[in-house]
């Protein structure tokens, strides 16, 4: 996870992420549209996209003689579980927890009931002489 965060800490990169949330594109539309924004060479962004490409961010295919460049959504949605994962310290842990909640609370009802003294519980021989 180390290698998505570090690729995800250059504001580039990111700014690369969201071009590419509108679709596959080719570096040259890439560059284009950073050089827009900031001064980069087509070099450096083919650079950032290795980034991402080692990250597992983005995938490539080749079509003809071109590249084609589209978020990996394997890789993001890792990524994206990771960060929840902190959100959420008990993650897997929640459900069994709760079973283990609910259990302790039903004990304490039962050692509670069982506690209660005689006379205030109705016995059975009250129940039948009202009846």
């Amino acid at each position: 996870m180390r290698g998505v965060f570090e690729a995800l800490g250059e504001p580039v990169r990111r700014h690369i992420l969201e071009l590419l949330a509108a679709g596959e594109q080719p570096v040259g539309p890439l560059v284009t549209a950073l050089q827009s924004r900031m001064p980069i060479s087509q070099p450096a962004v083919s650079q950032h996209l290795k980034v991402l490409l080692e990250a597992s961010l983005v995938s490539v295919r080749a079509a003809g003689t071109r590249r084609l460049y589209a978020l990996d959504h394997a890789g993001l949605d890792a990524a994206q579980a990771w960060l929840a994962g902190l959100s959420d310290p008990l993650g897997a842990f929640a459900q069994p927890l709760d079973a283990l909640a609910t259990e302790v609370a039903r004990g304490r009802k039962t050692r509670r009931a069982a506690a209660e003294p005689q006379a205030a519980r109705p016995s059975d021989d009250q129940d039948s002489q009202t009846a």
